[in-house]
């Protein structure tokens, strides 16, 4: 069968493997990035690279945006060279950007005078997961439109759950982040307590990680924060500041207060104060270990 034709806004940690996964799977592939330089590789393994958003969604079937948050993606589809006005009627828009649920909705209602079905379609996974098309995607829309993704999507996934209808997708992945974040909070607080504590850090740890408090997350990030392996990130830190605050908003849409969410992008956004910003998300334990009374 001849595959649909697929374009793909942002190509950072996660997009590029994504993309190399569509290409890998027989998708004709346009990519845009705003630094071109990232798509080199891409464009050698066949892709065709755009110079605008617009230029990568004209001709493309399915138009999926993978970018840092709501000012990026409400560039790549509005903004001045944006790929809204070029789809082709009948297009399937898929936002997989972890944003807040207001403007993927805004966005949703946009793209319905042009003719375009839309889905959110966040993901759960790291940059390594993406490499690897073991991401879960987690989608808001209708199921008509889920299934028309989902040969796409599934050539990048470990999985697909339908969250409900439009912005559930974007919902859910904020209740996630929250709790990784929260989780990444209080194991940085852990270790700088029993690294200051004198006990021995390797017993401690292994009780820890091999008991209730030892989350797939927790050991996942345990290595990275007692290694300082903080480079290349799987998840940028700035970006998981930015997910606890999306996440703390609509958490108050609904009235309910995350006080776990408010002491924890306290801790990230001293990180990114102290320039850590880039740095994988388990470099918040540093700004705790230079200052643990703050």
């Amino acid at each position: 069968m001849t595959q649909e034709r697929v374009a793909i806004l942002g190509l950072g940690s996660m997009g590029a493997g994504m993309a190399a996964n569509l290409l890998r799977a027989g998708f004709p592939l346009t990519v845009y990035n705003r630094n071109a330089e990232k798509a080199a590789s891409l464009r050698d393994a066949g892709a065709r690279v755009a110079a605008t958003p617009r230029e990568a969604a004209q001709g493309a079937a399915v138009v999926l945006s993978m970018v840092a948050d709501d000012k990026a993606s409400r560039e790549v589809w509005l903004g001045e060279r944006g790929a809204l006005p070029a789809v082709d009627r009948g297009a399937l828009l898929i936002e997989s950007s972890t944003l807040t649920v207001g403007w993927v909705k805004e966005l949703a209602k946009a793209a319905q005078p042009a003719g375009a079905e839309f889905i959110d379609a966040p993901v759960t996974g790291s940059r390594d997961q993406a490499a690897a098309a073991q991401l879960l995607f987690l989608v808001g829309g209708t199921s008509a439109a889920l299934e028309r993704a989902r040969p796409v999507l599934s050539a990048m996934a470990r999985g697909i759950v339908h969250a409900g209808p439009t912005g559930s997708g974007a919902l859910l992945k904020l209740v996630n982040n929250f709790m990784s974040g929260a989780q990444a909070a209080v194991l940085a607080e852990t270790l700088a307590f029993v690294e200051r504590s004198g006990l021995d850090r390797a017993t401690a740890l292994d009780v820890l990680l091999n008991g209730a408090p030892g989350s797939p997350l927790v050991k996942t990030l345990t290595p990275r924060m007692t290694e300082r392996a903080y480079t290349p990130p799987n998840f940028r830190l700035s970006l998981m500041m930015k997910d606890l605050t999306y996440a703390g908003e609509e958490a108050a849409r609904v009235g309910v207060t995350l006080e776990t969410a408010l002491c924890a992008r306290a801790m990230f956004e001293r990180a990114v104060a102290a320039g850590q910003g880039d740095l994988d998300f388990s470099a918040v334990v540093e700004t705790k270990r230079a200052n643990p009374s703050s």
